[in-house]
């Protein structure tokens, strides 16, 4: 897991902080990982996956569907113009790029 330091945070809000704590029974610490977690990732944000599930159902698609789009899928490595997907530092003529 990231570690995240937050300075110069007002007493203010350090304080209220420390007082949502108690309330919620748990540590400082925990309180500001459930606030970032909650404004960040809120449970109504729009998951794309869940999404495409969702589009997939309403059109009907089934397994055997899936499985043709996947075998005739293209798989060719994509390349942006004038860099290799291998080395992105190298341009497709091998000279290095500015990094």
């Amino acid at each position: 897991m990231a570690i995240l330091t937050i300075r110069n945070v007002p007493d203010e809000v350090h304080r209220a902080l420390r007082v949502r704590a108690v309330q919620h029974g748990g540590s400082t610490e925990a309180e500001v990982r459930e606030i970032l977690a909650t404004v960040v990732k809120p449970p109504s944000r729009v998951r794309v996956g869940d999404a495409l599930s969702a589009i997939g159902r309403k059109i009907g698609l089934t397994n055997e569907d899936v499985a043709i789009l996947e075998r005739e899928r293209d798989t060719t490595p994509y390349e942006a113009a004038g860099v290799s997907v291998l080395n992105p530092w190298k341009n497709v003529q091998g000279r290095d790029t500015p990094r």
